[in-house]
């Protein structure tokens, strides 16, 4: 990131509050729901580096079904993040690459991982730390919270 950037984001950003009669809807929860579950990142992350074919996609992303890639790209094409193409091959090939939209938050993205692996210590020592003080907690991972 550029010493620009940094500086803009190292204090607390000043956010209008979601729900409040001044500020109703902001959008972050419908935006969250897509852009920040695991795999949408994830298919993000890959795009960011150019186009790729469904099994390249899956091949990268450990972990992911072919039916949760599936639905995954899906819901990103369908918020005009990623683009679909077929071309008319034998058997017919396809490509998923990012759109203009989905391009501008590889920046966002970046950021995001940048900032989990600068504080991973300082976070992991902190869930060590409150799982001593609180040993029957259900948010270890691996456990459920039902």
């Amino acid at each position: 990131m550029s010493l620009t950037h940094t500086g803009v984001t190292a204090g607390p950003a000043e956010l209008d509050p979601c729900g409040q009669p001044e500020h109703p809807d902001c959008g972050i929860r419908d935006l969250l729901d897509r852009v920040g579950d695991t795999w949408s990142v994830f298919v993000i992350v890959e795009l960011a580096n150019g186009p790729r074919r469904f099994g390249e996609l899956q091949r990268a992303i450990d972990g992911i079904s072919q039916r949760m890639l599936t639905l995954t790209v899906r819901r990103l094409e369908r918020d005009g993040l990623v683009t679909r193409t077929v071309y008319a091959t034998v058997p017919a090939q396809v490509d998923y690459r990012l759109t203009e939209t989905g391009a501008s938050l590889t920046h966002l993205v970046k950021a995001l991982a940048d900032w989990s692996l600068a504080h991973r210590e300082v976070i992991a020592d902190a869930r060590s730390a409150y799982d001593a003080q609180h040993p029957d907690n259900v948010m270890r991972r691996g456990q459920s919270s039902s």
